[in-house]
């Protein structure tokens, strides 16, 4: 009998993934046998140089990109074979998501943005959700925000709307692309420090996709990729740490 991923206390999880892009002479394999898994409760930074497959693994695990071989797991659904619409679906339930660019829909006010995923699926918090979005306003500092429009709202601000909306519907998994890169340093360790506690106090599933050292030492753990693998894995780590192993990586490479 399989073991699942909630047994060995994973958020989500991928087994011998490998994505090739392109054909022939000129294919990239931007993954290579890549076995992991994210663990619940806990705050996973993703690291590596620009081409090492991180995004790859990140869009891979939430159901956005196909494999070309391999097995993905959210929670102990296997996504691998589900069709678009059961996908969707499943991302919209399930999983929450903090881009770079804070994928805010302009027209909607910040509360608006904020219950999104609950319009998306046809209905409305329960009181119990209702109760954890009035906390996630509170401690987010929303609340005289909340009928702002985006373009009303400074950037922290916008990603804070955005982290409220990903963590609105208690996902499995949280996915975060770069949070902090349109971000003043300020407003930058702020969410950091919003995607940590809901990690910490909230028992919140997070992976973030990041190149910036200062970032990933937020996390409780970083994953480092090189050349489509997982070249290490390491429990959390100062910014210097951090730099210092990008630093000996690119050397040796």
């Amino acid at each position: 009998m399989q073991i699942t991923t909630t047994e060995m206390g994973l958020a989500a999880r991928v087994q011998n993934l490998t994505k090739t892009y392109g054909g022939g002479e000129n294919a990239v394999r931007a993954l290579d046998d890549v076995t992991v898994g994210i663990r619940r409760g806990e705050f996973t930074a993703i690291m590596g140089p620009s081409g090492s497959g991180k995004s790859t693994l990140m869009h891979i695990m939430a159901g956005l990109d196909a494999p070309a071989s391999g097995t993905v797991w959210i929670g102990d659904t296997e996504i691998t074979g589900l069709s678009d619409v059961e996908l969707t679906i499943l991302r919209r339930r399930r999983v929450g998501f903090v881009f770079q660019s804070f994928n805010l829909v302009p027209t909607l006010d910040a509360i608006g943005n904020i219950l999104l995923p609950f319009d998306l699926d046809g209905r409305r918090p329960t009181s119990q959700e209702k109760t954890r979005i009035d906390g996630l306003v509170e401690t987010l500092g929303l609340g005289p925000r909340l009928r702002h429009r985006p373009h009303q709202l400074s950037g922290g601000q916008q990603q804070r709307v955005a982290i409220a909306r990903a963590l609105a519907t208690a996902p499995d998994l949280v996915f975060a692309d770069e949070p902090t890169g349109n971000l003043d340093s300020r407003s930058g360790r702020e969410v950091l420090s919003l995607l940590a506690a809901a990690s910490r106090e909230h028992g919140q599933s997070i992976a973030m996709v990041t190149h910036d050292p200062v970032a990933a030492s937020y996390a409780d753990r970083v994953l480092f990729l090189g050349d489509g693998r997982i070249v290490a894995d390491k429990p959390r780590q100062t910014a210097e740490q951090i730099s210092a192993h990008m630093l000996s990586t690119e050397v040796t490479a």
